[in-house]
């Protein structure tokens, strides 16, 4: 069982009787870690950094988009990650299946930010880098 946890990668069955290679789930300690600025540097703000986190301070940009980071590398699809700042600003990221473009490995996913009682959501699409880093798709 140990060694389940520290499995590298994992395939996803397709409905075609297809596979695909998705990221690594990581132990819970590994997921809890700060992203490296090479990691945050190459997702290019994600879909927070954009309209939907315009209103955000810094720190809850950061903790919003190391969401998008975990949603995007360890969960399974539908599988939500979800982020906090006080009472009143929260958001979930959730990530569909993997899919290949070329040689990349990529996934949709949707970003919801609720802030004080209103609801705003971004979907976009990310492709996984050689360096294990992702970058949206403009």
């Amino acid at each position: 069982m140990a060694a389940g946890l520290l499995l590298t990668g994992c395939m996803s069955s397709q409905s075609d009787g297809s596979s695909t290679l998705i990221g690594a789930f990581a132990s819970p300690l590994r997921s809890e870690q700060p992203m490296s600025a090479s990691i945050a540097e190459a997702m290019a703000g994600g879909l927070i950094g954009r309209s939907l986190g315009e209103d955000l301070d810094r720190g809850d940009r950061q903790r919003a988009l190391e969401a998008e980071y975990r949603a995007l590398e360890y969960t399974a699809s539908g599988e939500p990650v979800a982020w906090q700042s006080g009472a009143r600003l929260s958001g979930q990221v959730v990530a569909a299946p993997p899919y290949r473009v070329g040689s990349q490995n990529c996934r949709q996913y949707t970003h919801t930010v609720r802030q004080d009682g209103a609801e705003r959501v971004g979907r976009g699409t990310a492709c996984r880098n050689p360096d294990g880093s992702w970058t949206p798709l403009a």
